[in-house]
């Protein structure tokens, strides 16, 4: 029997504030990555934060496909701003093995799922810039950071005819919303494949054959009702 194709799922810390260890680091992700994973045919690894480049790419040697996860802030200084008062949290750390690990997958030609922070690492590591809160973008008006459940539709985007996610999704879709920063400038070698009705980037792919995708929203919280979602997962296995 052929074995399923593993698929590496980005790390982060999370700091107990509290019961027998205050203060004690873990490895985690959140759950929902590893259902959709699992839902689409994939074989989930959590892929755990290292602080040696040689391991995090002997990392991404085991596994098929890459998605690059939620979470923190990315630091500004990476595409060369300096912080504004309106940052948030930042984990340099995780900035330094994301980068590794996006670059050694892009280097094997694996392929790259970013969602969220996934969506702005890849754009900051190429060359591109973000707005570090949605108050710095003077077209933002529509509510991003939405204060319903995750699994809730919160406002439609419009994808690009002709491109990977327009297969995917089709011409339009209403997607949840959970970040406070969006892309400014674009990496080279990317081009804009969705956006929200103010404009805002919602999902680049790399030109080209090399399947290296982000997207703003997260597909993963919403992929246990919804088969459109779902299928995001699907089509980064297919082209393992």
């Amino acid at each position: 029997m052929s074995r399923k194709p593993i698929i590496g799922i980005s790390g982060n810390f999370i700091i107990d504030k509290g019961g027998m260890f205050p203060g004690y680091k873990r490895s985690y992700v959140n759950n929902d990555y590893v259902k959709s994973v699992a839902m689409a045919g994939g074989l989930p690894y959590i892929i755990p934060i290292v602080s040696d480049e040689d391991l995090a790419k002997e990392q991404i040697s085991n596994v098929d496909a890459l998605i690059l996860s939620g979470g923190q802030d990315i630091n500004p200084l990476i595409y060369g701003e300096e912080p504004k008062q309106k940052l948030g949290a930042i984990l340099s750390e995780r900035d330094k093995f994301d980068l590794w690990l996006l670059r050694e997958a892009c280097k094997r030609n694996k392929p790259v799922l970013g969602i969220c922070r996934g969506i702005q690492l890849i754009n900051a590591v190429f060359g591109g810039t973000l707005n570090q809160d949605l108050s710095y973008d003077k077209n933002c008006y529509i509510k991003h950071f939405q204060e319903t459940s995750p699994s809730t539709a919160g406002h439609t985007v419009e994808i690009l005819e002709g491109s990977r996610l327009s297969h995917i999704l089709g011409s339009k879709i209403i997607t949840n919303s959970f970040h406070h920063q969006t892309l400014n400038k674009i990496a080279g070698g990317f081009r804009v494949t969705a956006r929200a009705e103010d404009g805002t980037v919602e999902a680049i792919e790399k030109e080209g054959e090399e399947f290296v995708v982000g997207i703003q929203w997260h597909p993963e919280m919403m992929s246990s009702n919804s088969h459109v979602m779902l299928n995001i997962f699907k089509e980064l296995i297919k082209n393992i």
